[in-house]
């Protein structure tokens, strides 16, 4: 595993313990330096505890990782099953799940493996009516789509573009991220796309990932044809207590500890207040690791994650399950 980079000459562990030999308190982080500089404010939130801790990156980034990605049996089966859509090349895959349950980084663990002869465009968050839907593919192929062009243009172009990647043996698949966004129409454009074909080879695969609002629009009495198109599917469930307890042990590892800091009550009562969301686990295990790095603890109690649900450090606990402020 690679190291942090070199250039960083900043140190976060300098301070963890007091003249005295007594832990930091949590203010010495707002400490000055004789030149008047924050020396915390200078060290990179990435760095914030790694040298404390021995690891060689924060391993609770909310950011998709497909490093740190781990292969949970939910995680594996939908994984499985976008493959499965690809090779079997079936006209519409869809993955749903909860938000957080880690549908993105599937993806991008996807776009890490496809072949050089898979043209691959990403639309996220697309909305608008049909010409618009048209822009924001022809854009994530690389495509022109000027003002200008009405829709029989832009269509046009599109066409053209999948007979020429068909010509060159190459085949386009377009993966529509947040896909939950896209109304009944626009599914139904797309379902048009698909219908786009060279005799018997189709020229056009599309793979839907969103929030489960997408399986209940699929499953309309409306959306009959475009369900038809559905030929491999997966919805994504949250983390059991066990499989967090094995989530961040893993995540640990990748980011190079040695040992799982966190304790087993600790591990449980971050399953409990998450609900096993593998998103909130990471908001709440970096939560609990800066408070334990702030104390000069090397490792994570279940005291400590209670200290940062009492604070109201951890926002999603303030939350119910169904998204709405207490």
């Amino acid at each position: 595993m690679e190291s942090l980079p070199p250039e960083r000459e900043i140190r976060c562990d300098a301070g963890d313990q007091s003249s005295e030999g007594q832990p930091r308190k949590p203010e010495a982080l707002n400490a000055k330096s004789e030149s008047g500089q924050d020396d915390r404010a200078m060290c990179s939130s990435l760095d914030i505890y790694t040298d404390h801790f021995a690891l060689s990156e924060r391993p609770f980034s909310l950011l998709p990782d497909p490093d740190f990605l781990y292969w949970s049996a939910s995680h594996q089966r939908a994984y499985t099953m976008l493959e499965y859509g690809i090779l079997t090349r079936a006209p519409i895959t869809v993955i749903t799940g909860e938000v957080g349950t880690g549908k993105t980084t599937l993806l991008h663990h996807l776009l890490k493996s496809v072949s050089d002869d898979v043209t691959v465009g990403l639309i996220a968050n697309a909305h608008g009516d049909r010409g618009e839907l048209l822009r924001w593919v022809l854009m994530a192929l690389n495509q022109p789509a000027p003002a200008e062009m009405n829709y029989v243009d832009l269509f046009s172009a599109f066409q053209s573009f999948l007979i020429e990647e068909y010509a060159r043996g190459h085949r386009v698949i377009l993966i529509f991220d947040e896909a939950q966004n896209l109304s009944a129409e626009s599914l139904e454009e797309l379902r048009m796309f698909t219908n786009i074909n060279s005799n018997k080879d189709e020229l056009l695969q599309l793979v839907l990932v969103g929030q489960p609002e997408l399986r209940d629009i699929i499953h309309r009495p409306e959306m009959r044809q475009f369900a038809q198109r559905v030929a491999s599917s997966f919805h994504l469930t949250v983390m059991g207590a066990k499989t967090v307890g094995k989530y961040i042990s893993h995540r640990l590892y990748v980011a190079g500890a040695e040992r799982n800091l966190f304790s087993t009550t600790a591990m449980k009562l971050i399953h409990d207040a998450t609900g096993g969301v593998p998103r909130l686990v990471n908001q709440l295990c970096d939560l609990s690791m800066v408070y334990a790095f702030t104390r000069g603890n090397q490792s994570i109690t279940r005291h400590t994650v209670q200290q940062v649900l009492d604070d109201g450090s951890f926002f999603a606990s303030s939350f119910d399950e169904g998204g709405n402020s207490p």
